[in-house]
C-alpha cells in the first residue's frame, strides 16, 4: 500500500487527487473510498493502492490513516 494526502476533492463530481508521499499526483473517483461514504476531506492522510484504468493509474481502496 502507498501513503499520501488528499489534495483536491470535488464532491459534486466525485473526483479528486492524492499527492503520494513520494510526490506523485494520482487521480481517484469517489467509488474507490474504502468506507463507502463517497466523500473524504481535503488534507486527509490516506493509504491506497493503484489500478490501471484507461491507460493511466488511479488510486484504489483509499482509506484514512
Amino acid at each position: 500500500m502507498l501513503t499520501g494526502t488528499v489534495t483536491e476533492f470535488d464532491e459534486g463530481r466525485g473526483l479528486g487527487t492524492i499527492t503520494s508521499d513520494d510526490g506523485r499526483t494520482i487521480p481517484f473517483q469517489c467509488t474507490q473510498i474504502a468506507n463507502g461514504t463517497r466523500t473524504i476531506a481535503v488534507g486527509q492522510a490516506v493509504t491506497f493502492g493503484l489500478m490501471a484504468k484507461l491507460g493511466r493509474y488511479e488510486a484504489a481502496a483509499i482509506a484514512p490513516r
